[in-house]
């Protein structure tokens, strides 16, 4: 059926619309619920849009059963009329408020005179009809959430009302009777309702129909462990499908508060809950709505999905978010195009589909302020005082007038986006198009530009990046000019003043003010004295801050020790293992990947998917030694299954890309280990907590390769019993 069904039970799932409170019921906020169940994908088997036996399915039109139902009850004794007015009901409460008596009702018309009762009648007087609580009366549920629960009827509710004076049913009455006449068998709820139990028991006993099975769950609770409101953020499902979230992730999520299948494991496709659930593994403990968690899931079940999957729901969003030019068709070709190349752009940083239009904007706006004075990056302030941004800047800033600078061909819009077999690109690393792409002419124009200026790595790559892109970091170069292409086209339908485009000679215009106000000291490369006098000036004033004014005398010129100021999660966390490639073979599918069976010192070797197609030959890999990150929660990669990363050595624009290499010596199986960390002491984290807490992105920017090609995390080298770790590529990256 799609729906997380009580175990081996052929239920179906009853959609009823409890509708008799006339004040806030209303047709809107009814389909307003009808459409956020279906947009779950919580698919009714019955329902108020059908008609079948056990219907109507909203209360309001099921008056005529409950009115029948309750005079049944009358002549059977079980209920009667009460004739006491509101004013009567106030002071009964008063005096057993005073008397320190818990109000309920006394009695006043339980046994009353039926020649008296026959007189009010005649007389018109308005009357409720009340249930009458058997003498003695206990209620017993076998909860499957909270176990036995019992209540002493007599002492704990007075004769409640089944009928108003106006002839309107009470809430109770009704759910009881619908239970009864629908043949419901089981019914799932929040611990509010623990309480309406005891009079919706009673009331069934009285119509001689079975009780259901019930399950009280638990509130769901604000970060301040109160119950989860508007002031928390809370709001409505619509909300967050317009934010960007998957119906399954949404499932997914909500199924894990108060629930686990008595594992680790966290994300579930839909089946796989259907399979699993049993609501006796719900706990009684109330969960904390956690928004980052579920983006955390929502982003694990948005890398599950191809770009192709995703782009329909990210086209959506472009609309929500004004991106598209008034009355633009979303048939037009145009359409597919920006949106499949806004949803590879930033299809490994979602979390939700809507930051695939957020990112979008950023790349199409331009961030470089007019001036030097008024750059608020301090990274990009620091990188620009080394003296290669303006010579650098105003080379590009030539190329392009003189029309020498690689840009898209906008009768290729996609290149950068595709590979050479025309699928689209899955991961940050790999480049799109062919030998006589863009992004080929991109690549071969850089290495003209280091070879000129003589600089290379960060030095080149980050000072390019901020004059073209007007940010420090990012995605590739490539495919956020090749949005850029599509979006400052003639014939783009895209909303240029809505969304903030800033095409490419706008942002030479702004780079040259911008260049203009950089100080002459800033505008050449510093000489190696002159850079070893500032590092160690700026070594001077860390030291400075960072100590107390004794410690700063001591040590005044000394380099700081970068571990003294970092935050982020423990090296320690990560479970980096020798292993050895046993073997190697082409995915079927993907053109980019190798599959790969690795032996890592477990019982069984791993199997593991990774981009090194495009940089090594399978012989080449096939055989080695190699360092393999163990501890990533398995997934699927193009339908392979996948545990674990073999960490490589990258360049600045990974356009080199090399395997890190264990010492000969090192054995498969051991731990990496990095001097001055408590590898021993320190736990290491477990698959979910290092994907939930984003370990691997947060240590990412601190694992690099030295100068020497040494792989170090905070100016330390990796380490094992046979020695250091290296690599090919120096000042490169560790991923």
């Amino acid at each position: 059926k799609g729906q997380l069904d009580m175990p081996n039970t052929e239920s179906g799932f009853v959609l009823r619309v409890e509708d008799t409170d006339v004040a806030r019921s209303t047709k809107e906020s009814e389909q307003s619920v009808l459409a956020d169940l279906s947009w779950l994908g919580l698919n009714w088997d019955e329902g108020p849009d059908m008609d079948m036996k056990y219907g109507p399915y909203r209360q309001s039109e099921r008056s005529e059963l409950y009115k029948t139902l309750a005079q049944q009850l009358l002549e059977e004794g079980k209920a009667y009329r009460c004739f006491c007015s509101p004013e009567e009901l106030e002071e009964m409460k008063a005096k057993q408020e005073a008397a320190g008596i818990p109000p309920r009702y006394d009695g006043t018309w339980r046994d009353a005179d039926p020649e008296l009762v026959q007189q009010k009648l005649d007389e018109g007087v308005p009357y409720t009809v009340r249930f009458k609580v058997p003498a003695g009366a206990r209620v017993v549920i076998d909860d499957a959430v909270r176990g036995t629960v019992s209540w002493d009827a007599e002492a704990t509710v007075g004769d409640f009302i089944l009928l108003r004076s106006s002839g309107i049913p009470v809430y109770n009455f009704c759910v009881a009777v619908d239970d009864a006449t629908m043949g419901i068998t089981t019914v799932v709820r929040a611990e509010e309702h623990l309480t309406n139990t005891l009079r919706q028991g009673l009331i069934l006993d009285a119509l001689g129909a079975p009780r259901p099975r019930y399950a009280h769950c638990s509130l769901i609770l604000g970060e301040d462990k109160q119950k989860l409101s508007k002031r928390h953020g809370a709001t409505s499902c619509d909300q967050f499908r317009l934010d960007g979230f998957l119906p399954d992730a949404m499932i997914n999520y909500l199924a894990l508060l108060g629930w686990n299948d008595g594992t680790d494991e966290e994300i579930f496709a839909r089946d796989e809950l259907i399979e699993l659930f049993d609501i006796d593994r719900v706990v009684k403990s109330p969960s904390v709505f956690d928004m980052d968690k579920l983006k955390w899931v929502n982003s694990q079940h948005l890398k599950l999905m191809s770009v192709e999957e995703i782009s329909d729901l990210v086209k959506e969003q472009m609309g929500w978010e004004g991106v598209w030019k008034d009355g633009v068709p979303m048939d037009d070709p145009q359409v597919a195009e920006v949106t499949f190349a806004a949803t590879s752009l930033a299809k490994q940083m979602m979390e939700t589909t809507k930051d695939a239009v957020l990112n979008a904007k950023t790349v199409l706006d331009y961030g470089l302020p007019e001036s030097f004075d008024a750059l608020q990056d301090e990274d990009a302030k620091q990188m620009i005082q080394n003296g290669n941004f303006y010579p650098l800047a105003m080379t590009i800033m030539d190329a392009i007038e003189k029309g020498e600078f690689p840009l898209p061909d906008p009768s290729q819009k996609l290149d950068a986006f595709l590979d050479e077999q025309g699928k689209g690109i899955v991961e940050d690393n790999q480049a799109g198009g062919n030998a006589y792409s863009f992004t080929a002419a991109y690549k071969a124009y850089m290495k003209i530009l280091a070879k000129e200026k003589k600089v290379k790595g960060k030095h080149l790559f980050h000072p390019v990046r901020l004059a073209i892109t007007g940010e420090m970091s990012g995605q590739d170069v490539t495919k956020q000019l090749a949005l850029l292409s599509m979006a400052t086209a003639e014939d783009s339908i895209i909303d240029a003043e809505k969304v903030n485009v800033m095409d490419m000679a706008g942002r030479m215009e702004r780079l040259k003010k911008f260049c203009e106000t950089i100080p002459e000291e800033f505008r050449a490369p510093m000489a190696k004295e002159e850079k070893k006098k500032d590092a160690k000036k700026e070594g001077k004033k860390e030291a400075s801050a960072d100590a107390d004014a004794d410690a700063a005398a001591a040590t005044a010129g000394a380099p700081v020790d970068p571990i003294t100021t970092y935050e982020g999660p423990p090296i320690t966390a990560l479970d980096i293992r020798v292993g050895r490639v046993l073997k190697v073979w082409e995915h079927e599918e993907a053109d980019k990947l190798y599959c790969e069976e690795i032996d890592v010192g477990e019982d069984e070797p791993r199997m593991i998917a990774s981009g090194l197609k495009p940089f090594m030959k399978a012989e080449d890999i096939e055989g080695r030694l190699v360092l393999v990150l163990c501890n990533l929660k398995a997934r699927k990669l193009v339908g392979f299954p996948s545990h674990g990363m073999v960490l490589c050595a990258s360049n600045e624009d990974h356009t080199e890309v090399k395997l890190i290499s264990p010492p000969v010596e090192a054995k498969v199986g051991e731990r990496v280990t990095v001097p001055d960390f408590d590898f021993e002491g320190e736990e290491i984290f477990a698959e979910n907590k290092v994907g939930k807490k984003k370990v691997v992105e947060k240590l990412a920017p601190f694992l690099v390769t030295s100068k020497y090609g040494v792989p170090e995390f905070l100016g330390r080298p990796f380490m094992t019993s046979g020695g250091v770790c290296t690599s090919p590529i120096s000042d490169g990256t560790v991923g």
